[in-house]
């Protein structure tokens, strides 16, 4: 029988057009208005799973709070039970909300406000989400924690407090969830760029040396803390996608990934490093064998998100 894998669909993939350069409604059926969480998991039992081999189990991610909130919880953990489905990824969409670095603006207001944005997201994924995680603990949900708040634009020596704001507000969110439970596996998603031209915690590297300096500044264990690397964010400055599998594993750190491609490792799909992040789905190549390969070896067995965006062209079908 073969052994089970772990895979998670994106309720932001359900999304009704680009907008921007390209048409926003070329799936109205996909509106807001239209499709809800709740039918995002019913579209995913009807269409997506019956395609799956047996031994896949399929997941779900959501952000707090522009796709699931306190309201909406409690049906959607109903909706996964009955799909056969678990929560693999909660995050909280600070992006959605500020502008001038999230948690680590220096703004004292903006900071506070999206300090709370994380706690909330740990408080729903410990509340009405509960009943929805995989019984087996060593795949409980992660908490990916995206850095598209953490931008700049200008060169200034206020990088480094911002850096530092950093450290500690995060910091603080890992010991409110231990004091909750310390069962969520927590991990930064690197961007180079996009929506800001500088980001903090722009790579993998930054990511494994970011939880060691709060490991040693405020104690907080590097236990269930690392990455969840995306492999297009890794592409689309150039960087090998490959070696940072090798430091993930290497240092432990590999609690989550999300697959997807800039589209330039496939021969067929334009893209690749200096584009915007395309999202394409992860095909067959020998940059992803050689990754399964790793992740054979070190026996993952946890979430594998598939952060895919429909082309800007495409139907619903």
């Amino acid at each position: 029988m073969a052994k089970k894998s772990l895979h998670a669909v994106c309720r932001w993939t359900f999304n009704p057009g680009k907008g921007g350069f390209t048409p926003g409604d070329m799936r109205p059926a996909w509106s807001a208005q239209n499709l809800d969480g709740v039918g995002v998991i019913r579209l995913i039992k009807d269409k997506i799973a019956p395609r799956m081999p047996d031994n896949v189990e399929l997941g779900f991610e959501v952000h707090y709070d522009s796709e699931i909130d306190e309201k909406t919880a409690p049906a959607i953990a109903d909706a996964l039970l009955d799909a056969k489905m678990h929560l693999a990824m909660i995050t909280p969409g600070a992006h959605s909300h500020f502008g001038y670095g999230g948690v680590c603006s220096l703004d004292p207001k903006e900071r506070k406000a999206a300090e709370e944005l994380g706690t909330k997201t740990v408080e729903l994924a410990y509340g009405p989400l509960k009943k929805a995680w995989h019984p087996d603990v060593a795949k409980a949900p992660s908490l990916v924690l995206w850095n598209g708040s953490y931008g700049y634009d200008l060169a200034s020596v206020g990088i480094k407090q911002m850096y530092q704001n950093l450290k500690e507000s995060i910091a603080n969110l890992c010991k409110y969830e231990a004091q909750k439970g310390g069962s969520l596996y927590i991990g930064f998603e690197p961007k180079p760029n996009e929506g800001h031209p500088a980001m903090i915690i722009p790579t993998v590297a930054s990511a494994l040396l970011f939880w060691r300096r709060i490991e040693d500044e405020f104690g907080v264990s590097r236990k269930k803390k690392g990455v969840n690397k995306e492999f297009g964010h890794s592409e689309m400055i150039g960087l090998d996608h490959v070696y940072d599998s090798v430091e993930e594993l290497d240092n432990d750190a590999m609690v989550h990934m999300h697959l997807n491609s800039q589209g330039y490792n496939d021969g067929i799909i334009l893209g690749g490093p200096g584009k915007y992040d395309i999202d394409h789905g992860t095909r067959i190549n020998g940059m992803n064998i050689a990754i399964a390969g790793l992740l054979e070896e070190a026996g993952f067995d946890r979430w594998k998100g598939h952060d895919m965006q429909v082309r800007a062209y495409d139907n619903e079908e």
